[in-house]
């Protein structure tokens, strides 16, 4: 099973609300955005998130309509007239006029609290709703992970496509090569040394051996194939793979002795670029 990286999810009940963003990253990052009075309830959202989620950047805000609009906010009268009476004999003390006003005042903490009847119930939507965003985010995920994987499948089929045009072309250029160069040193005025000319053919032959390239390459595509249909996480995995692709295929074009085998080898270097780019998202 593949999955993207990258969803999105809200979720509602009442007047709790849940908007949950995915994108990718390379390992699991989550920021809560929530009021303050939910964040003992944090740590079991994580927990949560972690069971289904593997790898990408989750960014979670939480939203609560009668406690965002302040509707509900209690005045510690008592704390707030403790502090006034410092303040007064402070200013009795010190001779100074006092600096605070009664923002100042009421952004000390515990002088404005928000009403704890009915929380544990808050929390227990809260959490449940979560799960409901999660499976949504995993089944959005899961969607475009599909998508992506059918993608990545069709470039490789591509890539395979060109690679056996490089293996059945190969033979035939290698020696092409080879008679025009015989056929070049027989042109010269004077005598050659047979045997040192076959050494060179040779050489030249080793040189631009690309054996070794197409058979890790075909090894690469079939691990890819095969990745592609497991059930793991496998972002990282063909991330590594195709920086392993395109090692060869840069090895490939440096040894091409054809325009055509040029050409094709550009061509698998455009489609792992293609690939690369798109497993990108993959979970």
């Amino acid at each position: 099973m593949i999955n993207s990286m990258t969803a999105f999810a809200q979720v509602k009940i009442d007047d709790i609300i849940w908007e949950i963003r995915s994108v990718n990253h390379r390992y699991l990052d989550m920021s809560f955005r929530m009021p303050e009075s939910f964040r003992s309830i944090e740590t079991s959202l994580r927990a949560i998130a972690k069971s289904q989620i593997s790898r990408g950047k989750l960014d979670c805000t939480l939203h609560i309509s009668n406690e965002e609009s302040g509707s509900k906010l209690i005045l510690d009268e008592e704390l707030l007239a403790t502090l006034k009476c410092l303040q007064d004999q402070i200013t009795k003390k010190t001779g100074a006029l006092p600096s605070t006003n009664a923002l100042d005042l009421l952004g000390w903490p515990g002088v404005i609290k928000e009403p704890t009847v009915g929380k544990s119930e808050k929390f227990e939507i809260a959490e449940r709703l979560f799960v409901q965003g999660i499976d949504k985010i995993q089944k959005m995920r899961k969607s475009e992970g599909e998508a992506l994987g059918s993608i990545v499948e069709g470039k490789l089929e591509q890539l395979a496509n060109k690679l056996d045009i490089i293996r059945d072309n190969t033979p035939k250029i290698l020696n092409d090569y080879q008679e025009k160069l015989r056929f070049r040193v027989s042109q010269l005025p004077s005598e050659y040394d047979e045997g040192r000319l076959e050494q060179e053919l040779v050489l030249i032959a080793n040189k631009f051996d690309i054996a070794e390239e197409i058979d890790r390459l075909d090894t690469h595509i079939k691990e890819i194939r095969k990745t592609l249909r497991s059930g793991e996480s496998i972002g990282r995995r063909l991330d590594f793979l195709m920086q392993e692709l395109n090692r060869e295929a840069n090895t490939l074009s440096s040894k091409a002795l054809s325009a055509g085998n040029s050409l094709s080898a550009v061509d698998m270097k455009v489609l792992i670029e293609q690939m690369r780019e798109q497993i990108q998202n993959i979970e």
